[in-house]
């Protein structure tokens, strides 16, 4: 039995490579983004989505101490939003929409203005 002429292989190469690709690209384009913003003074507003631009509605988020111990825990509305009252101390926010699929924000990275 004689291999396959090169060009063959090339194209089954070329072929292999566009199918992992395929499959691979949607996975790489569904990451979690997490935006929260200080909207008053002590109310904090988070939006939860994926960065191909889809929502979240219904993912869990939970306001963590530094010790972490759950402060507060709610899901996101159907606007893939969570309004909730900000913690005194140091905290941060855990969007956990399941393995992969994790963002903290921390206390200090939130600014003043209404989440996007």
């Amino acid at each position: 039995m004689t291999s396959p002429h090169p060009v063959c292989r090339a194209r089954r190469a070329l072929a292999a490579c566009a199918l992992l690709l395929s499959v691979a690209a949607p996975a790489l384009a569904h990451n979690p983004v997490v935006e929260c913003r200080q909207i008053s003074a002590d109310t904090i507003q988070c939006r939860g989505a994926f960065s191909d631009g889809s929502l979240a509605p219904g993912v869990r988020l939970d306001v963590m101490g530094y010790d972490d111990k759950v402060l507060l825990s709610g899901k996101l509305d159907k606007s893939s939003m969570l309004s909730f009252k900000k913690p005194k101390g140091e905290f941060f926010v855990l969007f956990d929409a399941g393995p992969g699929h994790v963002v903290e924000v921390d206390h200090a990275e939130i600014v003043a203005g209404a989440a996007r």
